[in-house]
Order: C-alpha cells, then structure tokens, then sequence
C-alpha cells in the first residue's frame, strides 16, 4: 500500500480533471459542428438526406455510449486500425454528441413558426438564405439553455471512457484507490470534483430557462 496524503490525492485528481475538461470540450466543439452540418441536412427540403441524418441520430441515440467506445478502441484494431485511447474517446464522443445536439436543435428550429419560413419565401430568399437570415438566429435564443445543459451531460460522460484506459478524472481516482486502498475520501473528491464542474453549467442553463421563459410572456 502506498501512502498518499490529502494533498497528494487532491492535486493528482486536479491534474486528472485537466483532461476531463479538455475532453469535454473538444467533444462539444467538435460534436457542435458536426451537430450544424447534420441539423442543416435534417430540415433540408431534400428527403433522403433527412433520412440519413434521422438514422444517425437513432443509431448514436439508441445504443449506450459505453458500447460506442468498446467498438470504436476494440473494434477498429480487428480492421487494422490501431486507436489510442485519446483517439478512440474524443471521436466517439464528438459523434455521441454531434446526435444529441443536432436533435435538440432540429426541435429549436421546429419551435419556429413555418409562417417564418414562408415570410422568408415570399422575400425570394433561397433555402440557405432562410436558415441563415430568419430561422436561426430565432432558433438560438432557444437553444441556448438546453445546449448548456446537454453540456453537463458530455462533462459526466467523459468517466465512461476510463474503462477504455483514458486517464481523465475517474480514472486517475481509480488507480489512487487501487494503490492507497481508501476508496471513500478518494471516490468523495472524484464527485466534488464533478459537482464543480457540473453544477454551475447548471446553474447557468436553469438562468438562462428562467429568462426566455420571462422574455415569452411579455
């Protein structure tokens, strides 16, 4: 048994949040653009290009996450292509969250009355134009909160790739655990760690809920 104390554990575990963070924005970065590119393709007059972005959707939606990154670092070496882990989490996770992401905008700009759209069309505006011009800056103002609060969601996501071998925070508790056997004060600042990072996207997308929802009843 090695011996840590409450300093060791505590610096070894903000260092570890580090990457967290990182992955975590890479992930949303990464997902957002990926997200606009399939939420362009889903309201596209063009039907088998909604279709495609509908499957996408499905398929990261409706398999778990931990599945994804089994398949992405285990499944890509059997067609010779060897991963990192670093790899294997931050393409997976940008996938997973360009889905999500694109499903909650695709109901934002639903949220826009097709009389906008019409409006646009009457303008002699082209498809592109509309989007651009008329439906999202409309669309952003209700996206914003629910995208803050998928946030959370990718941050708490990240532990998951620990079982692949990414050392971020849940994994570097983990391996402290394994070595100072005292799992309770370790795992405890593993989740106030996530708590601090979590809670005040939280905090700020519940804000942000409060005031659209004042800005819809004037």
């Amino acid at each position: 048994m090695i011996e840590f104390t409450l300093w060791d554990i505590a610096r070894n575990l903000l260092l570890a949040a580090r990457w967290t963070v990182l992955l975590s924005l890479i992930a949303f970065v990464g997902g957002g653009i990926v997200g606009l590119l399939l939420l362009a393709m889903r309201v596209s007059p063009l039907p088998w290009l909604r279709r495609m972005v509908v499957l996408y959707v499905e398929l990261f939606q409706g398999t778990p996450l931990l599945m994804q990154l089994f398949l992405a670092f285990f499944g890509l070496p059997l067609l010779g292509v060897d991963v990192s882990p670093w790899v294997a989490a931050t393409v997976t996770l940008t996938l997973y969250t360009s889905a999500y992401l694109a499903d909650i905008w695709r109901g934002c700009v639903e949220a826009v009355p097709r009389g906008q759209w019409a409006a646009g069309a009457s303008l002699g505006m082209t498809f592109g134009q509309q989007l651009r011009y008329i439906v999202w800056p409309q669309a952003l103002k209700i996206a914003v909160a629910p995208t803050v609060g998928f946030l959370v969601q990718v941050v708490k996501s990240t532990a998951l790739t620990s079982i692949i071998g990414f050392i971020e925070l849940t994994k570097t508790g983990t391996m402290i655990t394994n070595a100072a056997f005292r799992p309770f004060p370790i795992y405890g600042m593993v989740a106030l760690l996530y708590f601090a990072m979590c809670f005040p996207l939280t905090w700020y997308a519940r804000v942000l809920e409060r005031k659209q929802k004042v800005g819809q009843h004037r």
